[in-house]
């Protein structure tokens, strides 16, 4: 196996950790701590509890791993947080 190789798995992120780490429990069952991946940190792409996530894994670890993609997730209109109006000085 190649060092590049890497493995992917579907979880939902169970815990917020410090250092910008969670605890993700994978479909598979196992738990595992990952962090956010540096093109989700620069497009500011938010990750809560509960969101469905693809975790990237390298072989020779099962035990870390890193968040790739974020699912956007289906919630009603009324479960969203309100949109902020903008304001324009004159």
């Amino acid at each position: 196996m190649a060092k590049e190789e890497l493995i992917e798995f579907e979880g939902l992120v169970t815990e917020i950790l410090p250092d910008t780490r969670y605890r993700v429990k994978l479909d598979t069952g196992h738990e595992i701590i990952a962090y956010t991946a540096g093109k989700m940190k620069k497009n500011r792409i938010k990750t809560l509890a509960g969101d469905r996530v693809i975790v990237e894994m390298s072989p020779y670890d099962l035990e870390k791993g890193r968040i790739i993609f974020r699912h956007k997730d289906d919630r009603p209109a009324a479960a969203r947080p309100p949109v902020r109006q903008q304001f324009r000085r004159r």
